[in-house]
């Protein structure tokens, strides 16, 4: 059975592109597009689809405004599709929070046959497919983006300067990834990101998480070394690795060498520079995701005596990453996303999870 999706997008040019890659693919069909949201409620009534792709501006409604409405009455997976503008970015991390499976940047004309974007559109209508039975309606507390309790400081130097922590992820990562960070004190080790993102987002998804963190998140910059208490973010186009920078410190190195797992940045790239640099010093985790990126490179860890942790199946917007990675015996844990951080850092202060200040006052598995 076919992928059923609905395109939706004021655009007519925008539309035959977005019906022509679809329909060429033997897993998937356009059974209907919209120019916009009003006509599109009516569409979904009748054709049932199973993804929309949802531009975000459009006139009578705009696209964000028609996914909190839908969201809330008929949750469904959504693909956002946002222009490459600061505005439009920003937008299209509100409607993550808002309940959207993923987003993509528009196609431009000229660039319907450019294999790169064809690959991108529908792997992100494959992931939000596969996200269908998580789809839940519309919390407004979580869209608000209320922050977490923020855990115990680690209160050790050593711990801080010689450890650091590396975490890939993809479909549904953005929103994990918050809930990660904002748990996490100031004084945690470096953490290093490779999330599946275009480059033109990953700036502004790095802004916006440091907006909500006690530490400082930015995207990465090559050569510069990764400090206690920062997250990096590998800029889309780009693999992040580590490196030991002497004593025990870590430095930054990005590359644009060829894609692995048809991702860059490749979260196995990351995983395996950490292993390779860290050791028993790096921790490792793995987090919701289509596909098997960052599976190999996380049983390395493992073999070179890492701590590794992979997001539970029930947690999971897509578990595809994180169940390749348990299947090949990579993961050492397996936690919900509620206790990953609590779980870091109870591993980082030597405390067994059980005994480790619970965050939001729930226990962990």
């Amino acid at each position: 059975m076919k992928i059923k999706v609905l395109v939706i997008d004021d655009s007519a040019l925008i539309r035959n592109i977005l019906k022509e890659i679809i329909n060429e693919q033997a897993d998937m069909t356009v059974v209907g597009s919209a120019p916009d949201p009003l006509v599109a409620r009516e569409m979904i009534r009748s054709l049932n689809p199973d993804v929309l792709t949802l531009d975000i501006e459009m006139p009578n409604m705009n696209g964000l405004s028609f996914l909190k409405r839908l969201m809330r009455v008929r949750p469904m997976p959504v693909v956002m599709l946002s222009s490459h503008t600061q505005e439009g970015s920003d937008i299209a991390f509100r409607a993550l929070a808002m309940g959207a499976v993923d987003f993509v940047g528009k196609p431009v004309a000229g660039e319907t046959t450019d294999d790169d974007y064809t690959q991108l559109i529908v792997e992100k209508i494959r992931g939000a497919y596969a996200a269908r039975d998580k789809i839940e309606p519309l919390d407004i507390n979580r869209a608000t983006g209320d922050a977490d309790e923020v855990l115990p400081m680690l209160g050790n130097t050593t711990v801080t300067q010689s450890k650091v922590i590396v975490i890939g992820a993809s479909t549904g990562g953005a929103e994990a990834l918050k809930d990660i960070l904002t748990a996490m004190p100031e004084d945690c080790p470096p953490i290093l990101i490779a999330q599946h993102m275009p480059g033109t987002f990953t700036k502004l998804f790095a802004k916006r998480l440091d907006g909500l963190c006690k530490i400082t998140v930015k995207e990465a910059e090559d050569e510069e070394p990764a400090l206690p208490g920062h997250a990096y973010v590998a800029p889309g186009g780009f693999h992040l690795r580590v490196e030991r920078h002497g004593g025990r410190g870590y430095g930054i190195k990005l590359s644009q060498d060829a894609p692995v797992n048809l991702h860059r940045p490749s979260v196995d790239v990351l995983f395996e520079s950490a292993a390779e640099s860290a050791g028993t010093d790096a921790v490792g985790v793995i987090l919701t995701g289509m596909g098997k990126d960052g599976a190999r490179g996380m049983l390395t860890m493992r073999q070179k005596g890492a701590f590794t942790l992979a997001q539970d199946e029930a947690s999971s917007i897509v578990f595809g990453m994180p169940k390749e990675a348990i299947d090949i015996g990579a993961a050492i844990a397996i936690a919900p996303l509620n206790q990953i951080a609590r779980r870091i850092m109870s591993n980082l202060a030597g405390v067994d999870a059980d005994q480790a200040p619970p965050l939001n006052g729930k226990t962990s598995i």
